[in-house]
């Protein structure tokens, strides 16, 4: 005999025809199932039929929150608890049974001077990469995250957190704890859903994924691009580094993949009409800051074109002024010697603008968010959904 848990259906993970296709499996037909589609995504109510629930969202809790007041608005950073690592030599060790996963809830003012919000989703519980200068790369990876967990963020900041400004959510970034390419096919399910007309109906123009430079998962991502409702995706590229020798330094992922070649694959990438990449370059003082990296990098991203008064190129830049992690060898930078490089950028004919640091104080700015207690540990269990990824 099934029980009750086995008959209650949680669409987080699901889009509308998936969720129809398990409904169906209870004997509620298409009618019923769009109705309780829209209830939970909508308005965070369960779904019932002659008294008995068979349909609600079953998010992780939010355990914490942290807030930092900027001249745009609160940035807000939420924790939210996941299942932890069920299999393997991690699920015995203290502080595995259940990880939490960070978010990070960030005003922007439009050029209409009214705010909006951007949601940072993490597709991971830590992060595989290893970059020197983020504090998530500092945890190792712990898990990846389902879709369910994924979009739960957007369900948790939307419908759980005590945020009148939650409401207002525009624009979602992959931009938190972990590499997005490493866990594809549960991101781009999770996109499935986020862009479901019938869910959160986000349009794919308001959504990012960022990648350390997996060439395997942009060719992944192409596929997806091309595919009817998703060619205004946005793609965002860390590049931080000038040349190779320092982005191998600093990023371990161009050991193995040049600059070259992320490039190639890149200008190989169906972007579409007037669409951009938008290339994140974290600023770090005596790393990638002097006067001929910003020559070397004007150098590198010239194919995408050069930006001038009548014609905007392929790429924007972003420039990031480093925010430090937890025992970092770096301070951020000074404000002056960022303003001196996105000049010198400008004059070079790069087409960049700088990102306003928010939530760096609550180690909610961006390479900052991860968990203190799990990042000096020596193991390293890659998981996914909770079991060992074999």
């Amino acid at each position: 005999m099934s029980s009750p848990d086995s008959q209650l259906l949680d669409p987080l993970g699901m889009t509308l025809d998936q969720f129809c296709n398990a409904a169906a499996g209870l004997g509620r037909g298409p009618h019923q199932a769009l109705h309780a589609y829209r209830r939970v995504f909508r308005h965070n109510l369960p779904a019932s039929t002659g008294g008995r629930v068979w349909a609600r969202a079953n998010p992780g809790p939010i355990v914490h929150t942290l807030e930092e007041q900027t001249p745009e608005g609160p940035t807000v950073k939420f924790l939210q608890q996941v299942g932890g690592v069920t299999a393997g030599a991690l699920s015995t060790r203290p502080g595995f049974q259940a990880l939490t996963v960070e978010s990070v809830l960030i005003p922007m003012i439009g050029r209409l001077g009214k705010r909006s919000y951007t949601l940072c989703l993490s597709s991971q519980v830590g992060c595989a990469m290893g970059c020197t200068f983020c504090e998530t790369a500092q945890m190792g990876l712990i898990r990846s995250l389902t879709p369910a967990e994924i979009v739960g963020q957007w369900f948790a900041a939307t419908h759980l957190l005590d945020h009148a400004e939650a409401r207002d959510i525009r624009n979602l970034v992959f931009m938190g704890m972990g590499e997005p390419m490493d866990n594809l096919d549960n991101v781009l399910q999770a996109i499935r859903v986020l862009c479901d007309a019938n869910g959160p109906a986000l349009g794919a123009s308001n959504i990012t994924i960022s990648t350390v430079g997996r060439i395997d998962g942009i060719a992944r991502l192409s596929a997806f691009a091309r595919q009817p409702g998703f060619h205004r995706l946005g793609l965002a590229i860390s590049i931080n580094a000038p040349n190779d020798q320092i982005r191998s330094q600093i990023m371990p992922i161009n050991r193995s993949s040049s600059m070259g070649d992320l490039r190639d694959a890149l200008l190989a990438y169906p972007m579409r009409s007037g669409g951009k990449f938008c290339f994140e370059y974290v600023l770090i003082p005596g790393v990638n800051d002097a006067p001929e990296h910003a020559r070397q990098l004007a150098d590198y991203l010239a194919p995408f074109g050069k930006w001038t008064k009548d014609t905007l190129p392929l790429g924007v830049l972003n420039l990031i002024p480093y925010n430090p992690r937890h025992n970092s060898p770096w301070p951020a930078p000074t404000e002056e010697s960022v303003e001196f490089f996105l000049t010198q950028l400008v004059e070079l004919g790069v087409y960049a603008k700088r990102r306003r640091t928010k939530g760096r104080q609550m180690m909610g700015a961006c390479g900052q968010l991860g968990a203190r207690h799990i990042r000096s540990r020596r193991v390293v269990e890659p998981t996914s959904g909770g079991a060992p990824i074999l």
